[in-house]
C-alpha cells in the first residue's frame, strides 16, 4: 500500500508542470528536443513501456489529453481465439515545429513531418508529411501549411473585428491593449512596440524567435495606433 501511495505521489510530482514532465520522459528514455511543451501533463499519456520507440523533435506543442501509443494488445484476443501470441509494436517519430490540438492520439508506426498542425480530436494512424495541416478520425491531410497560412491571413482581420465587438457588448466598455493579446499585429510596429510592451501587450513573448524578422518587416502597421484599430472594428 505504501509503495502504491509513493508511486502515485511521484506520478503527480513529475507531472506538476511541462518542464518536470519532459525531464521525466527524457530520464525514462524518450528522445525529445528543445522548446517543447505539454499544455496539460496531468492528462497526457506517453507509452513508456518502450521509450526507445519514441522520438519528438524541437518546438512541439502538445495539448491536453495528448497520447502516444507504441503498441497494442490485440494478442489478448488472439491468445483466446487462436491460442497464439503475436508481438505488435512500432516507433513514433514526431518532427519539429508541430502543434497538436486537444484530444489527439498518435498510434504506433506513425511518422509526422516537420511544420505540421494536427487538428483537435484527431486519431493519427498513418504518416503525415511535412508542411501539412491534418485532422480527423482517422487523421488525414486537409491542406498544405502554405494554403492554411494564406487562409488564416485572409480571415484574421474579420475575426479581430468580431472579437472587439463581442468584448464591448459583453463588458460594456472598450478593451485595453493588454486585453487583446493576439490582435497587436494590426497596430504595433517597430516604432511603437516599446510603448505597447509597457502597456502589457506581450509582443516579444508571443513572437519569440520570429520577433526580430517581424519587427524588420513591420516598420508600419495597418493602423497607426490601438484607438484607430478599435474604431475600425466598431464601424465594420
Amino acid at each position: 500500500m505504501i509503495k502504491k501511495i509513493l508511486a502515485l505521489l511521484k506520478g503527480k510530482w513529475v507531472r506538476r508542470n511541462s518542464i518536470s514532465y519532459i525531464s521525466f520522459l527524457r530520464d525514462n528514455g524518450v528522445e525529445i528536443g528543445d522548446n517543447c511543451v505539454f499544455r496539460s501533463p496531468t492528462t497526457t499519456r506517453i507509452d513508456l513501456q518502450r521509450p526507445e520507440l519514441i522520438s519528438i523533435g524541437n518546438n512541439v506543442d502538445m495539448n491536453m489529453n495528448f497520447q502516444i501509443m507504441t503498441h497494442d494488445w490485440g494478442s489478448l484476443v488472439f491468445r483466446a481465439k487462436y491460442h497464439d501470441f503475436i508481438n505488435s509494436t512500432g516507433k513514433v517519430v514526431i518532427g519539429s515545429n508541430i502543434y497538436f490540438g486537444t484530444n489527439v492520439v498518435v498510434l504506433k508506426g506513425v511518422s509526422i513531418g516537420d511544420n505540421c498542425i494536427i487538428g483537435a480530436g484527431s486519431l493519427v494512424t498513418k504518416n503525415i508529411p511535412a508542411n501539412s495541416v491534418a485532422a480527423g478520425v482517422p487523421c488525414k491531410v486537409v491542406c498544405s501549411l502554405d494554403d492554411y497560412y494564406n487562409k488564416r491571413k485572409a480571415l484574421a482581420l474579420y475575426e479581430a473585428v468580431e472579437r472587439v465587438k463581442c468584448f464591448e457588448k459583453r463588458w460594456g466598455r472598450k478593451p485595453l491593449p493588454k486585453e487583446l493579446r493576439e490582435e497587436f499585429i494590426y497596430y504595433v510596429n517597430s516604432n511603437n512596440v516599446g510603448m505597447y510592451e509597457t502597456m502589457g501587450v506581450p509582443v516579444k513573448s508571443q513572437l519569440k524567435e520570429a520577433y526580430n524578422d517581424w519587427m524588420e518587416y513591420h516598420k508600419e502597421s495597418m493602423f497607426p495606433d490601438f484607438d484607430s484599430f478599435v474604431a475600425y472594428c466598431e464601424n465594420n
